[in-house]
């Protein structure tokens, strides 16, 4: 059974930060790429920052320069690392894994919630 389990998620002011992780259970792990995506009340989920299984990464251009996508592949885990929070990060953020060469193995976690607030 796919498992793909989000933590760290919570309040903070703006300008804060915080650490989202992700725990992949049941999948080959370094066969997959993973990524950050994130949905806001009353719109559609988008992406934040992608890591292939060999390391490359990418990021929404309203994230670059403040957050950090890494992988450890001997733990399982993605993490993302996000600075300089603003208001418009609140979300639900959801870990994603997707398959590097099969389009139907694609899986998701359940979300953590970010909220960025005074």
């Amino acid at each position: 059974q796919v498992q793909l389990v989000e933590s760290g998620g919570g309040l903070v002011q703006p300008g804060g930060s915080l650490r989202l992780s992700c725990a992949a259970s049941g999948i080959t792990f370094r066969f997959y790429n993973m990524g950050w995506y994130r949905q806001a009340p009353g719109q559609q989920r988008e992406l934040v920052a992608t890591i292939s299984s060999g390391g490359d990464t990418n990021y929404a251009d309203s994230v670059k320069g403040r957050f950090t996508i890494s992988r450890d592949n001997a733990k399982n885990t993605v993490d993302l690392q996000m600075n300089s929070l603003k208001t418009e990060d609140t979300a639900i953020y959801l870990c994603n894994a997707a398959h590097r060469s099969n389009n139907f193995r694609i899986f998701w976690g359940q979300g953590t919630p970010v909220t960025v607030s005074t």
